[in-house]
């Protein structure tokens, strides 16, 4: 494994990407090292030797600075540092640290550029090294994109190895043995005689030596815990209850509020009455707040209750107030003036249709706008005192936050401390700020008091900025039993643009995620084009898990299968035949031989398959569903993933189920709708999901090997809604274009 350069012992250096030609901005700059975050607080006896490891007398700390939503980030941090710090997960705290430049995203920048993420040409590193350096002069710290794996594998072992480099170097000018002569175990420096220094107890001696930085990663064969079954370090609490979310803080003195901000998205109320909540018990008093109306009391439920009771008249939405009124707009979208990029065009596809004439295979597909729906609604504490605000909130994009504070506050940046906490879910939700900026306006009124902010179910519900609705038209054509044109297009909203609006950035050039798991697929048809179109007006909408790929999953991947159908070919041998990507060849072979496919199956019994790389992680999905009295029964999943890396086995197989499962539940039966320019759907029992009778045996496998290490929480989502669909019309014939599949067909 190769070595590190050195660098000065304040800092570390974060950056990975090297720019073909130094032709970025600010390259020698984007190339200096950061500053090292933990160091401008230390206590006496702390020793903080990279911006990922505190050290004290009372035991290791590893900063951990992407969010814990679930998905076990938290752990995969620490698993990564410990592996090369020599220290079990037992014997650390984790703590997501400060906000800081330090702790930008090194993988976001491959998801920023719209390049093949196997194109590894000049142009294509260039492009992804000048997004990088933005995203560093940005201090981009944010979670998301399934980017917490690729940006700490290689970055978050070389924190553990320097840290531990430095200790024995400590070690050594204490007892006079050279490095060579020891080694590290369990969390202690070993000598040769078999003395153990515990790190705790050379912490004191570390601070004060120059961080060693040419180090060597540990070699697969030595790893202790990376692809080993290893216990989260939160099960514990998850299991016992006692696991502290955002929802669940009560400090000392702390006043309750809750809002009713416009559900229209369309700026402050045109006409109020409060004085029935502020006449009912508990309640202190009705504050303004950016978009609505707060309301301070002495629990969380009398909040609830007196914002319930305020009357209020809205100003009309900016989009249009039915539903009709935008699926008019994605109609009427597919023209010239809306062509946002056209990502994938090979051969001649008009002429190829030309020749197919009549033979031609057109289909329409519509997915709808979905709510993101955690199961902790958004919940924030906010602190505002004389020079200085403290904010509690799971925030994903914790720098923006704080930014975003400090304009409310008209404070300095630095004068805004970010507490990150654990979420109870997210999918995207907690990208945005909106409910933790009105918190600040609100403690801002009420100074030297923390104000809790709790949003209930259907606040959540009706100022969400929900996924991105969608609508794709296309065409193909097939020759001797085979897929040979293949044209589709795509309208909708630009997600980039309604989501960095709200942080007052303009992003510049096409919006990736309107072709995002169509324009990248890695099949090699003749005639082979996928077109994206932005439409403008409609509702403001946000990252939701997969974002483009959601949607675009569902129309290429189903109308694929309907080109396999027209041709009469095999839908895993086709889809095996169009492959020009080895891993995911391996990943549809792999599936097949999960589930045994080309098997024989009772009447009234189908499989379907759904295939999308997403995020540059090929996935394959089986589904087999079979007809009852009652409606469809999904019966079971296979999944093969590849994704370079399993860092954690059991973790791994996890989120690939509840992947699935996430993309099953939403297209069986979830949309959110809109009427009077308000969401039609307040709460779960108009927002429905996958019960859990209902769930299907769901089996899962890695394809390692294979290109680059990749996360998984989100490639799995993608094509379970195709893999569904397709697997209904083996089973009853019918071709379901709309989701959720419920308007077509129920389900048992």
């Amino acid at each position: 494994m190769g070595k590190f350069g050195k660098i000065a012992r304040r800092t570390f250096l974060i950056g990975s990407a090297a720019i073909a030609g130094g032709v970025a901005f600010g390259y020698f700059k984007y190339k200096s090292p950061v500053a090292n975050p933990l160091l401008g607080d230390l206590k006496p006896g702390q020793a903080a030797l990279t911006p990922y490891v505190l050290i004290d007398g009372t035991g290791v700390t590893l900063i951990t600075p992407r969010m814990d939503m679930g998905q076990g980030v938290y752990s995969l941090q620490a698993m990564l540092i410990a592996e090369e710090l020599d220290i079990g997960l037992d014997q650390v705290r984790v703590d997501p640290g400060m906000p800081s430049p330090a702790y930008y995203n090194t993988a976001l920048s491959h998801e920023a550029v719209p390049f093949d993420p196997r194109d590894t040409s000049m142009m294509a590193e260039t492009m992804r090294g000048v997004a990088d350096a933005a995203m560093k002069f940005m201090g981009m710290q944010m979670t998301g994109g399934s980017t917490t794996t690729p940006d700490g594998y290689e970055k978050l072992r070389i924190a553990g190895a320097v840290a531990r480099e430095t200790l024995k170097a400590a070690a050594a000018k204490r007892t006079g043995v050279a490095v060579a002569d020891l080694k590290t175990e369990g969390g202690a420096v070993v000598l040769p005689d078999g003395t153990r220094l515990d790190y705790t107890t050379l912490a004191p001696d570390a601070a004060g030596v120059e961080p060693v930085t040419e180090v060597t990663l540990r070699e697969p064969e030595a790893w202790r815990l990376i692809g080993k079954d290893v216990r989260r370090i939160d099960i514990v609490a998850k299991s016992t209850g006692t696991q502290v979310y955002s929802i669940d803080l009560e400090p000392e003195g702390v006043v309750h509020a809750a809002v009713r901000l416009n559900p229209r998205r369309s700026g402050a109320p045109a006409s109020f009455d409060a004085s029935a909540a502020e006449a009912m018990r508990g309640v202190e008093k009705v504050l303004p707040v950016t978009g609505g109306l707060a309301v301070l009391a002495d629990n969380t439920w009398r909040a609830f209750q007196a914002a319930d009771a305020i009357t209020v008249e809205w100003p009309a939405a900016a989009y249009p107030a039915e539903m009709q009124g935008h699926w008019d707009l994605l109609s009427a979208g597919f023209t010239k003036d809306n062509v946002d990029a056209t990502p994938r065009e090979a051969g001649d596809v008009a002429a190829a249709l030309v020749r197919a004439g009549e033979a031609v295979v057109n289909a329409e597909y519509r997915a709808p706008y979905l709510a993101h729906a955690p199961m902790e609604p958004l919940a924030m504490t906010v602190l505002v005192g004389e020079g200085r605000a403290d904010v509690w909130a799971a925030a994903q994009a914790p720098r923006f936050a704080q930014a975003n504070v400090a304009k409310v506050l008209g404070l300095p940046v630095e004068a805004v401390h970010v507490h990150v906490q654990m979420a109870g879910g997210s999918f995207g939700h907690r990208l945005e700020d909106d409910a933790i900026r009105v918190a600040a306006e609100i403690a801002n009124q009420v100074k030297g008091r923390p104000v809790k902010l709790t949003l209930k179910r259907e606040e959540d519900m009706a100022t969400d900025y929900p996924r991105q609705i969608a609508m794709a038209r296309a065409e193909g054509a097939v020759a001797d039993g085979k897929v040979v044109a293949f044209d589709l297009g795509i309208a909708m909203p630009s997600v980039i643009a309604s989501q960095m609006g709200r942080q007052g950035m303009n992003i510049p050039g096409p919006d990736s995620q309107i072709t995002a798991g169509a324009g990248d697929q890695p099949f090699a048809i003749p005639d082979y084009r996928v077109t994206g179109f932005r439409v403008p007006g409609l509702a403001p909408v946000s990252s939701w898990r997969s974002v483009g790929a959601s949607t675009n999953g569902f129309f290429h991947d189903s109308f694929l299968d309907e080109l396999i159908h027209a041709a009469g070919a095999d839908p895993l041998t086709e889809r095996i035949r169009l492959m020009d990507d080895p891993e995911g060849v391996k990943v549809l072979e792999t599936v097949g031989e999960m589930c045994g496919w080309g098997a024989s199956l009772p009447k009234g019994t189908g499989r379907g398959i759904g295939f999308c790389r997403s995020f540059g992680v090929p996935v394959a999905e089986v589904i087999e569903v079979r007809q009852t009295e009652a409606g469809i029964r999904i019966e079971k999943i296979w999944i093969a993933a590849g994704v370079g890396r399993v860092i954690d086995p059991q973790n791994f197989a996890n989120l690939v189920a509840g992947g699935a499962i996430f993309g099953l539940s939403h297209a069986m039966s979830s949309e959110i709708t809109y009427a009077d320019g308000m969401v039609e759907q307040p709460n779960f029992d108009a927002y429905e999901g996958m019960r859990m009778p209902q769930a299907p045996v769901v089996e899962v496998k890695a394809v390692e090997g294979l290109g680059r290490v990749r996360g998984i929480g989100e490639p799995p989502v993608p094509p379970a809604a195709a893999a569904l669909a397709n697997a209904i019309f083996a089973a009853t014939g019918q071709r379901i274009r709309e989701l959720p599949l419920s308007k077509s067909v129920d389900f048992a």
